[in-house]
This record gives structure tokens, sequence and C-alpha cells, in this order.
């Protein structure tokens, strides 16, 4: 699965510094007393200290999105947390990330891996989605009032999104009263550049009603580093004849709508596309769907 640019940013310029943390001059904290109730966790404390170890960056706010136990390993709890950074005289930016903290609030990690299986189990943990995210302007397919909703992050030029999107989509067409899919940009630049201005052309077909003109970006031959907006331009109106100018996605409020959809993104912990959710839980294997399409 294709990786947002929050991994890497994380990895080379929160905790790529060569400088170890300073120790803490407070002296430790004395063993918790029978009936004494034990001290929360600082997450926000912990972020600050030890996770975030380059000088250069400053940790503005740490939002806690939602907290939850692991179900097969009860003596750890998960943090799902929306940090606020900033990076020199860079404006900040908002990065997820889980913190996985220990029942007696005594250890936390940022990596928790299960020996058996190999598998990092932060891949697998995302907040339940809320009820704002079913609105008319992110629906691209089915009932509003259908039954099920599910929800996608995507990139029309991931690979796997290709794969999965249109076919998904034709699906779902079928049995409009059954599901409703809500779609949201989630352009993976350091990957595909060329998605910049490949998701702006969408969201000003959607915000036009042409969805199914929007969605046509998906089989688009194109090269996903070219960056030149003429060219992408000229490229999809000779491949589907849709004819866009420069200044009808370029606007503010066109730009300002795929920030907030990359923005929502991350308080899902969406790490990669396509990130699917269904009925609210977060769905790794993008199926579920299909179990009501019968």
């Amino acid at each position: 699965m294709s990786k947002l640019l929050m991994s890497s940013i994380v990895a080379t310029l929160i905790v790529g510094a060569s400088e170890a943390p300073k120790a803490d001059s407070a002296a430790p904290s004395a063993p918790a007393k029978a009936g004494v109730e034990k001290k929360s966790f600082d997450i926000e404390r912990f972020i600050k200290r030890s996770l975030i170890r380059n000088p250069r960056v400053k940790v503005n706010s740490v939002e806690v999105i939602e907290k939850r136990k692991l179900p097969n390993t009860p003596e750890w709890e998960a943090y799902m947390v929306l940090m606020d950074l900033s990076f020199g005289k860079k404006n900040s930016i908002k990065i997820p990330e889980i913190i996985f903290v220990d029942s007696k609030n005594s250890l936390a990690t940022s990596k928790l891996i299960d020996i058996k299986s190999g598998m990092d189990l932060s891949r697998n943990i995302k907040p339940d989605l809320g009820s704002e995210y079913y609105n008319d302007e992110h629906l691209i397919a089915g009932d509003k009032n259908a039954k099920h909703k599910m929800v996608v992050f995507s990139d029309p030029q991931c690979p796997f999104c290709k794969s999965f999107v249109p076919s998904m989509l034709d699906e779902v067409r079928k049995h409009p009263e059954k599901v409703a899919v809500y779609y949201y940009h989630m352009p993976l630049l350091r990957l595909h550049p060329v998605s910049d201005t490949l998701t702006r052309v969408m969201q000003k077909l959607q915000k036009e009603g042409r969805v199914s003109d929007a969605m046509k970006m998906y089989d688009l031959d194109i090269n996903p580093r070219l960056k030149d907006e003429k060219k992408i331009l000229a490229k999809i109106k000779k491949q589907f004849g849709i004819e866009l100018k420069k200044e009808d996605i370029d606007s503010k409020e066109i730009k300002d709508a795929v920030k907030r959809d990359r923005e929502m993104g991350n308080r899902m912990m969406v790490s990669g596309t396509p990130t699917v959710y269904f009925d609210g839980k977060y769905d790794a294997g993008r199926s579920e769907y299909k179990k009501y399409l019968k």
C-alpha cells in the first residue's frame, strides 16, 4: 500500500536528529502506593520529551482523537493523536501518530510489533468515523438515505486505488438504495505529484455535479511525476474531451476544499490509500460493502 508523506516526515525530521533527548532534571516519581489513584499518562509531555528529538521541530499542540485498549493485548492502550508541528520558519503541519502505552503508564512506544505475525499493530488501528463525514458534498454514489455508508480516502494515481475505486463504484451504483459512498481526496504528492492538479480537477468537476467526469481521472494515462498544469489539462482534454482552464482549478475555494479533505483524512489516521471505512469502522480488507449488495 502506498504511504503518505507523513511517515517519512516523522522518520527524517522528527526523530532524525543525531542528538539524543536531554535528560529530565526532575527527580523520578515514587512508585504508586496501594489505594492511591494512578496518575494519568501525559501524552503531550511524552511526545515533546521522547518522540520529537529534532531541536528544529516545535510541538505546537497534541490532540488526542481517540484512546482504545487493544483487544488481544488489554495491557496496552493506543492513543490516536494529531500533532501540530512547526519545522523551523515553515508553516505548521498536522501529522497523525499512534502511541502505545502500557496499563501502568510506565512504558510508551510509537511502534508495537506482534511477535507471532510480525505485524505492526498500528497498521489496523483507526479512530471511529463521525457522522460529519457523511455530507452531500462528498457523496459520489448511492442514495444518502441508504442503510449503509462507506467512506473512501483515495488518490487517482495510486495503483491500488486504480484497481479498487472504479470497480467498487460500478458495483455500488447498481444498488443505490443499499450503500452510499462518500469520497475524500488524499493525494500522495511525494509519490504522484500530478495528483496535486488532478484532485483539484476532480474537486471542480464534483462541485459542478459532474461526478462521472471526475472519476475518469482514474483512467487518465499520464506520467505521475508531471507537474506542469497546462500539460496535464491538455492531456485531460485530449483523452476525455473535458476542457478546464488553469484559473478554474486554482481558486482558493477549490484548493481549500482539497486541503480540508486531507485534514479530515489526517484525523482518521489515514496513512495510505485507498483507506476505507464502512458504517463508521475501518475496513482493512475494503470488502465489507460487498456483503450488502446481494
